[in-house]
């Protein structure tokens, strides 16, 4: 101990000559390392949140290891979170209760993740708009069909005593039941048949009727049904599923784990997954804005992470390379066989 006290003094009392020649060197180091550390830990545990200087700033001092910024180029909190703003990496805003900053994300793979996500709301939209104007036609259609011409009843004369009793079976059914009914001994069996059959026609006319009303009815609820599970169903800005395959996208970890592969083994809070590489096996813990999905090639097995699909299985069919989507058949759940087509990538990851 008294050996290794010796060493670490010797190494101390280097660096501080050190530091004592180049006194601005050792500053930029430290001030670089505190600045990285920071953003870092803004970006990973409050994204692009707006959030108090203050609560960053403890959760930072609150590791063992961390650069004190006495140490830096800033002598205070808010001389620091004013030049964050300036550079650019944070917008910042002063309120009564303090600084308040919000983590900028430039990362181009990021940016390109919020422009097929905005693109895919404003289609979402669309096809929303599109099933309502068809929801409005089939009601019209429908209301259309429920007027109904009502009977014309007349009055049943004879003017001669003698003179037998003619009828217009055009007229309608119920005025030839009612004339039959009061002159069966006149009328001939003949007649009474003509009179049963067109009593038939008219209740399988009317019967008909009914159930194409049905029919449009319950396509109606179909539909309506459906956009309401639409809702029910809406995405989510977790993805991450046990058992996909990712693929690693952060520069942070080297070259060894960069754009490699690997397996999803457990999700930690909706936002974080614990993976093991394919080729080393090794185990990692990563956020999933550091990992993106893998698509196979046609005919292999894939695991739908978001939309109203998600948690199913399915086989991918095929790939739009221009729209960045894909068509895959359902291939579990009471939807299998269901055809889903312009799928997007980040959508989908080949399964393990």
């Amino acid at each position: 101990n008294g050996f290794k006290c010796h060493c670490m003094s010797e190494s101390h009392q280097r660096q501080l000559l050190l530091a004592s020649e180049n006194p601005q060197q050792f500053m930029d180091y430290f001030s670089e390392e505190f600045r990285n550390d920071f953003l870092e830990l803004l970006r990973r545990r409050f994204g692009t949140k707006r959030v108090h200087n203050n609560i960053v700033y403890n959760e930072y001092i609150s590791h063992r290891e961390h650069i004190h910024m006495n140490a830096t180029q800033w002598e205070t909190l808010t001389e620091f979170t004013k030049w964050l703003g300036r550079e650019g990496l944070c917008k910042v805003d002063e309120t009564p209760k303090g600084w308040y900053i919000q983590y900028i994300d430039r990362d181009p793979e990021t940016i390109r993740r919020q422009q097929e996500q905005e693109r895919k709301k404003k289609q979402d939209l669309d096809d929303e708009e599109k099933t309502a104007k068809f929801i409005e036609q089939q009601v019209r259609r429908g209301l259309e069909g429920k007027e109904l011409e009502k009977p014309v009843y007349t009055e049943l004369n004879r003017e001669n005593e003698e003179e037998k009793v003619t009828f217009n079976l055009n007229k309608g059914a119920s005025t030839s039941i009612a004339a039959s009914s009061k002159t069966s001994s006149v009328l001939g069996p003949n007649a009474l048949k003509m009179v049963e059959g067109t009593v038939k026609r008219k209740e399988t006319a009317h019967s008909s009727g009914q159930s194409k009303e049905k029919k449009k009815k319950s396509a109606l609820d179909e539909i309506m049904e459906l956009e309401e599970e639409k809702k029910r169903t809406s995405r989510r800005d977790y993805w991450l599923q046990p058992e996909i395959i990712v693929k690693i996208v952060t520069k942070k970890l080297g070259e060894k784990y960069h754009k490699k592969k690997a397996v999803v083994k457990e999700v930690i809070d909706k936002y974080t997954a614990v993976v093991k590489m394919i080729d080393s096996g090794d185990k990692l813990k990563l956020d999933q804005t550091h990992l993106e999905t893998v698509i196979p090639a046609p005919g292999k097995k894939v695991m739908v992470l978001n939309g109203g699909y998600r948690g199913n299985e399915g086989i991918l069919e095929s790939i739009n390379e221009k729209r960045f989507s894909a068509t895959i058949i359902i291939d579990s759940g009471p939807l299998k066989g269901r055809r889903v087509e312009d799928i997007q990538y980040e959508d989908i990851s080949k399964l393990a």
